[in-house]
Order: structure tokens, then C-alpha cells, then sequence
């Protein structure tokens, strides 16, 4: 698809903190808009005309790449993605692991190591991106990564403090499902914050690591996650069968089993520890459509709160879509 069309906008720039949206821009709307009550009231003036006029010139840099990557690969036509994900980790142990990597038409492309200064390339074509890169001085991407990313995360730790120190525990729900003689058991959670979850099946009091199923950590429209793990069993032995449930918002960790007569078991049992923020902003193109994320994670804590930055920082987003391919 060499045009935006059927409601899918040509560039989206979407801002994850743990997971949860907090700011949104696509080339429909043409504006930075918040996605969270605390980042609504917590901008500074001005803070969204500056994000607009970043994500503008963003949107502008990934058309040209995606028509770039199409010449390269001789693509006439159809559709094609270009993906981007930019940001950093601030573990709980004070270290940070921070990630540049480019995507194209979902396979890889070209990443940067900022430890190492080096860079890791899929093919020929991302070996052109590279040398251009290296000659117009990628030293800047080496800043972009070691000091603005933090500083624009612990910004929005600070927006969000509220928000991201909350704990809601999950409501737990096991089904069972026999079919040719196989019991298919399955524990879902819901609704819990922040999105660290432990889920498992036990079999008598062992823990069945090696025949579990687990589902993703998916965030929900209301901020909260949703997880879930499956294991198969013989329908005589569902007695045995327990789900284990971890998670920060619980008073201790949650066994639960499947009662057939009953549709909900809702207890909250075991705790995990936090250990991180997420902030990820996502940006796509297709066709002439491109896709580019960038990404913070602050899991360092003191006690029960984040160790918050000692000084004010009003920067605007400082992660731009990056050199042209």
C-alpha cells in the first residue's frame, strides 16, 4: 500500500510508560496529544506545539526512508512497514540497557550498541545505512541514547509518580476444558497493576514449568494488564491442578483451582516485585507507511517509590526518528 487509506493513518507515534499509552501522534490528527489523565494535567506549556513540530519533522524523515528501503530493495509497490525502536532501561541496580533498533517489513534491519559503539546489520541494504550513518557522524545517536533518554524518563516518572506507584491486584479466573480425553486448564488475570505478574501451574505443590503455556503481559484501555498461563492434564487428575498467582498488589502469593460450579475466583494471592517503568512511543508508516518506537524503562526504587531525579528537567522529547536510511 503505497497510500494511507482504510482509516490507517500514514505515521503514529504512540508513547508507552509501563505499557500504557500516555502520548499519541499520527499524520491524520497532525497533533501530540496526551493518552493519560497524568499527562494531560502534568505537561509543561508549550509541551505539546514542541512534541507536534518533533513528531512532524519525524513523520517527514520516515516517509523518506520508507521510499528509501522500497528503491534499495527494488519494491514497486505494496505495503511496507519501517520500525523503530528507541529507548532505555534504568534497572533496579542502577544500570542502564538502552536499545536503538530499525525494523523493516517486520524483519530486522540495522541496531546500535551503544556500549560498544558498533552496529549489527541484517544485509546489503542496511550496510548503505550504516556507512551513511558513520559518515555523518552517528557519535550523535551514542548522546541521544546515554543522556537524553533518561532525562526525558525521569521526566514523565515524575509527571506519573502517582499513577506509577499504585498497585492493583488481580481478579483471578481458572476455566477447564476436556476434549479427546486431554483437560485443558487455564488461569487468567485481570485488571492488575503495574504489569510485573507470576503465573503457574502447580501439580500437587511442584511447580510444572516445562509443561506450561503462558500468554503475554497485555495492557488493557483502562491502564491495567491482563496475563494468562494454560496447561494440559488427564481429567482425572484435576484435583491435583492448582494456579499460582504473583503480583505486587496482593498481600501474599495465590493459589487457585478450578471449581466448575463456579465462574469467578477473584482472590488475589502472591507478590512480585516491580522492578521497572516503561516508556516506549511507537511510530508507523505503511506503504509510505513506517513504524517507529521509542522506549524508556526506570526500574530503580527505593523502598516502596522511585528514586526520583534530584533536579527539575523540562525537556521535550528528544528522540527523533534518527538519520535517513
Amino acid at each position: 500500500m503505497s497510500e494511507p487509506g482504510l482509516g490507517v493513518p500514514q505515521y503514529v507515534a504512540v508513547g508507552y510508560l509501563d505499557g500504557i499509552p500516555f502520548q499519541r501522534y499520527d499524520s491524520e490528527r497532525g497533533r501530540a496529544e496526551p493518552q493519560t489523565p497524568w499527562m494531560a494535567a502534568g505537561a509543561e506549556p508549550g509541551y505539546w506545539d514542541r512534541e507536534t513540530q518533533i513528531h512532524r519533522g519525524n513523520q517527514h524523515v520516515a516517509i523518506t526512508n520508507v521510499e528509501t528501503l522500497r528503491g534499495r530493495y527494488n519494491q514497486s509497490g505494496g505495503l511496507h512497514t519501517l520500525q523503530r525502536v528507541c529507548g532505555c532501561d534504568l534497572l533496579s541496580n542502577g544500570s542502564i540497557h538502552r536499545t536503538l533498533r530499525y525494523g523493516y517489513d517486520g524483519r530486522d534491519f540495522i541496531s546500535f550498541d551503544l556500549g560498544s559503539g558498533s552496529f549489527v546489520v541484517a544485509d546489503r541494504a542496511a550496510q548503505i545505512t550504516q556507512r551513511r550513518w558513520k559518515s555523518k557522524g552517528y557519535e550523535a545517536l551514542q548522546h541521544e541514547l546515554a543522556q537524553s533518554c533518561v532525562e526525558e524518563l525521569q521526566k514523565y516518572i515524575r509527571c506519573g509518580q502517582e499513577a506509577l506507584e499504585r498497585k492493583e491486584p488481580p481478579d483471578v479466573h481458572v476455566s477447564g476444558k476436556e476434549e479427546h480425553g486431554i483437560l485443558t486448564l487455564s488461569c487468567h488475570a485481570y485488571g492488575f497493576y503495574p504489569g510485573m505478574i507470576g503465573i503457574n501451574w502447580l501439580k500437587g505443590d511442584e511447580l510444572r514449568d516445562q509443561e506450561t503455556e503462558w500468554g503475554g503481559i497485555v495492557p488493557n484501555s483502562d491502564g491495567t494488564f491482563h496475563s494468562w498461563a494454560r496447561i494440559e492434564a488427564l481429567p482425572g487428575e484435576r484435583e491435583q491442578y492448582r494456579c499460582w498467582v504473583e503480583h505486587a498488589g496482593m498481600p501474599e502469593p495465590g493459589i487457585f483451582a478450578w471449581e466448575p460450579e463456579s465462574i469467578w475466583n477473584s482472590t488475589p494471592v502472591l507478590v512480585a516485585v516491580s522492578v521497572g517503568t516503561a516508556i516506549i512511543i511507537i511510530i508507523i508508516i505503511i506503504g509510505l507507511i513506517g513504524f517507529s518506537v521509542w522506549k524508556l524503562r526506570s526500574g530503580k526504587r527505593e523502598g516502596n517509590g522511585y528514586n526520583m531525579a534530584t533536579r527539575t528537567d523540562t525537556g521535550t522529547n528528544r528522540f527523533p526518528t534518527g538519520f535517513t536510511a
